[in-house]
């Protein structure tokens, strides 16, 4: 049909939100953008995502007579946390197990004590970043230059970790890593640990 094209359909959150807190975070974000341009504080973007042996493109080149065989079962998963900066910087931790609350603290704490400026960390509304642990973690760590800025409900384009999320799990990730746990857990600390370096996303 005119003016048609055959295109996947994508899942939204936009009609959640509110478009009035959507813009005035994302022009605070812009601020912060430009205060890290100025060289006033470094600002990373955090999120977890988690990794199982099902790839989320099934498809790779292989032989009619030798094709690949995936292993059916679901498996264990990786959950990843990380912290990503504009500036090839990326601060992560891998587990085999779900991140809650405890161990996102753990994590922030191990971040903090390592900075060298000023930073704000930019995270989404997940209950292990609102509980009233988490939260009350918040001033201390002002206390040593980190500062925690939540983006509204509903608005993961304004995290740029999600891309680093996609391009890991559709571009990076080679097809022989769901043959197997192992080798899944290798190929997605190998893709972290070089990021910057072998890996890359232009911001």
């Amino acid at each position: 049909m005119l003016g048609y094209k055959w295109k996947r359909a994508r899942l939204s959150l936009k009609r959640k939100r509110n478009e009035n807190d959507f813009d005035i975070k994302q022009a605070q974000i812009e601020s912060l953008k430009e205060l890290e341009d100025n060289g006033y504080i470094d600002l990373y973007f955090g999120d977890e995502s988690h990794f199982g042996l099902t790839p989320n493109i099934p498809y790779a080149w292989q032989r009619k007579d030798n094709p690949i065989l995936l292993p059916a079962a679901r498996g264990k998963w990786l959950n990843v946390i990380g912290l990503l900066s504009r500036k090839k910087k990326l601060f992560f931790d891998i587990q085999e197990t779900t991140f809650n609350t405890d161990k996102m603290i753990t994590f922030m704490d191990k971040f903090v004590a390592q900075i060298s400026k000023k930073t704000v960390v930019i995270l989404d509304n997940c209950p292990i970043h609102k509980s009233k642990k988490f939260m009350a973690k918040l001033e201390e760590w002002e206390e040593k230059d980190v500062y925690i800025f939540f983006l509204p409900p509903y608005s993961p384009e304004l995290n740029l970790i999600e891309i680093l999320w996609k391009r890991v799990k559709y571009q990076w990730i080679p097809f022989n890593a769901y043959l197997c746990f192992q080798n899944l857990k290798s190929s997605i600390t190998n893709i972290l640990a070089n990021y910057g370096k072998k890996y890359d996303i232009i911001f």
